[in-house]
């Protein structure tokens, strides 16, 4: 059996360290999947659509898009992102 030293600490903080960022990066930008479906906040579908946020709630209040939202997101309403794979190009 290997004694785990003070080195072994500090080349596994280090390793730590270098993989920080990578960690950091994935918890901002990836959106997690609820019930297999990816969604898109209000923010995200305003900037791809390039419509501003009171278009957007036209189209909501017009049932041109149907929204959810979701628990746990501070007011934040979702739209459901079709994939593109299955011939269903577009958001709803």
């Amino acid at each position: 059996m290997d004694l785990y030293t003070d080195e072994d600490s500090q080349e596994l903080l280090q390793s730590l360290d270098r993989v920080l960022p990578y960690i950091e990066y994935g918890l901002k930008n990836n959106k997690p999947m609820f019930e297999g479906e990816r969604y898109l906040t209000s923010e995200e579908l305003c900037s791809i659509l390039k419509i501003s946020r009171r278009t957007l709630q036209y189209y909501r209040n017009d049932g041109i898009f149907p929204f959810i939202q979701l628990p746990g997101v501070c007011s934040s309403l979702q739209f459901k992102k079709q994939d593109n794979r299955t011939g269903g190009g577009g958001y709803f």
